[in-house]
């Protein structure tokens, strides 16, 4: 089949385009994997501050492209539980542990593993036309993903329960109402805003940026003290940094900090 992954890098900007058009940017193994090693590779180079992730023609992305056999073939005790648990939350798994802001510019259709994609993203952007399905009812199979852990968190338990019971597409308009879209812009301009934004995380302290994306991302799994608990371990580390005292030091004398990511 078709397809890739394009990777290109400006302004301390990692831009990865799902590039399947044809299938809607439907994830074979191989694209999946690949998606994968690049948000590893943004989080270790310290020459990307920041992560775009959108997709080519109609559709941000499909899911989980279920043509390769894998899903028809007999299964064996255990496989189907290995194979999400290698593939899909890994996936998942790997944008919400990527050390760099990840923006996703949702540019059409983003179905199943596609919607949990995205939304596993620290800041979506969407387009006029993007929708956003969640399609395993539509087949008897429960979400995977991580739907049924990152809904709730966003919305809450009955809207989560709506759009899963129900499959029933959901327009950018209602996503951005219901707070799993940041903002929604022109069809025309999605990439620009993307940019925009991107640009501006890849100027901020990116450690910072790192370390309070996880004390966000671990807060609704813990209690009170350990919260405190990793707010104040992340202080700690974070003023190791250089940037750190490059904001104090631009306070003090009253101009624009210049952070380089250190």
């Amino acid at each position: 089949m078709s397809g890739t992954v394009r990777q290109e890098s400006r302004d301390g900007v990692s831009y990865v385009t799902l590039d399947r058009p044809e299938a809607l940017n439907a994830l074979t193994p191989d694209l999946r994997d690949r998606l994968i090693a690049l948000l590893d590779e943004a989080s270790a180079d310290p020459g990307v501050r920041a992560v775009v992730l959108t997709g080519t023609g109609r559709g941000f992305c499909a899911g989980a492209d279920l043509r390769g056999g894998a899903a028809t073939r007999e299964q064996l005790p255990g496989d189907v539980a290995r194979i999400l648990r290698l593939g899909a939350q890994r996936l998942i798994a790997a944008v919400l542990d990527c050390e760099k802001p990840v923006i996703a510019a949702v540019n059409g259709t983003a179905a199943g593993l596609g919607a949990h994609l995205a939304l596993a993203c620290d800041l979506v952007l969407a387009a006029e036309s993007a929708r956003f399905i969640e399609v395993f009812v539509r087949r008897g199979l429960v979400p995977d993903g991580g739907g049924a852990y990152l809904l709730p968190r966003l919305i809450g338990p009955q809207r989560t329960k709506e759009l899963l019971f129900f499959g029933d597409a959901l327009g950018a308009a209602d996503a951005e109402r219901l707070g799993l879209v940041n903002r929604v812009v022109p069809d025309a301009d999605l990439p620009k805003t993307a940019a925009a934004w991107a640009e501006r995380l890849a100027t901020g302290p990116t450690r910072a940026l790192a370390l309070t994306k996880q004390l966000v991302n671990a807060s609704l799994d813990t209690d009170r003290a350990t919260a405190f608990a990793a707010e104040a371990a992340a202080q700690e580390i974070n003023m190791t940094t250089r940037d750190a005292h490059e904001g104090l030091r631009a306070f003090t004398e009253r101009r624009p900090p210049g952070f380089r990511g250190r």
